[in-house]
């Protein structure tokens, strides 16, 4: 059976970008046919990154057969994979994020977790001498990967490996780094085709802090004005999108990847407090601001507190 590769829902550019790239590397070097498969519509930057490099977009799936093989990257939150996954036969996972349990597998996989900025990073490191062999758009794919995990190498979570990677790829290509980068935030920077409910969950991963659940929403822009512009409106969806999500609250960050801050909408006391508590923040009004926070990943999940 054909393995199917994927990454987490709301599929950001590196889940979109990282199953191309590691099902290129199973059909191709290994001989094993794979496909890469998203398990939602990709985001602007995403999607920019597709037509870019003149790459496919990938069959959007809901759900995985039982016994079917699978490789899963980016990702090994069940919460962020299809509800049926366990009865999936998987067979490998490849990711950046902290370990969090509840996978269940059929045998012993190989397991990939290493602390980088980007699953493309790891991908590369695994493929070793074969990674030369990429195609143009793969290593495109893998570059826009990098570049979009990092934000350009603002992140905290950014590595001096991560950085070395990404300007080999732009050399290869014959890039010019910034300028790709640029072009792509201003994709991911567009939002004015998407609802409030669709933006929230746009870039958005599912936590339990204490007992109280949250969704908590990242989006990265070079343009934080857009966002803040329907700030009334996004947090009355709030409202709607938890309860269908049955989650407690809505946690919406709005990224600022030029000025390196994030700006945090403050619907309620709960979010206030959390704000205060896990930031050390001073909120007076609905927003609040937070100087150097880029990270969900490295500086607002750790720090969550209720």
């Amino acid at each position: 059976m054909t393995i199917q590769v994927f990454g987490h829902k709301s599929p950001d550019t590196d889940s979109t970008g990282s199953p191309i790239i590691w099902a290129w590397y199973l059909n191709e070097i290994k001989g094993t046919a794979a496909k890469p498969v998203l398990l939602g519509e990709p985001n602007t930057e995403a999607a920019f990154m597709l037509t870019h490099w003149g790459l496919d977009k990938p069959e959007i799936i809901g759900t995985v057969e039982a016994g079917a093989p699978v490789v899963i990257v980016d990702t090994n939150n069940p919460a962020e994979l299809p509800a049926d996954i366990n009865a999936a036969d998987i067979q490998a996972i490849i990711d950046h994020h902290k370990l969090v349990g509840g996978l269940e597998t059929k045998g012993p996989i190989d397991i990939t977790i290493r602390p980088l900025a980007c699953t493309a990073t790891i991908m590369i490191d695994l493929m070793g001498d074969d990674a030369e062999k990429m195609p143009r758009e793969i290593k495109g794919a893998a570059l826009s990967c990098i570049l979009s995990d990092t934000l350009e190498f603002r992140s905290p979570t950014t590595t001096a490996h991560d950085k070395a990677v990404a300007e080999k790829l732009a050399a290869d290509l014959g890039v010019n780094l910034g300028e790709y980068a640029s072009a792509m935030f201003e994709a991911k920077s567009d939002i004015s085709e998407f609802s409030d409910a669709e933006l929230i969950r746009m870039d958005s991963k599912e936590y339990e802090v204490d007992g109280t659940k949250f969704r908590v929403s990242v989006l990265e822009t070079t343009a934080p004005k857009l966002v803040l512009d329907r700030k009334d409106s996004l947090m009355a969806s709030m409202v709607d999108v938890a309860k269908e999500d049955g989650v407690d609250q809505v946690l919406l960050f709005a990224v600022d990847i030029l000025n390196e801050e994030a700006t945090l909408l403050v619907p309620n006391d709960l979010v206030k407090g959390v704000a205060e508590k896990s930031f050390g923040a001073s909120v007076s009004g609905d927003t609040v601001v937070l100087p150097g926070i880029m990270s969900r990943k490295k500086q607002i999940i750790p720090n969550l507190k209720v």
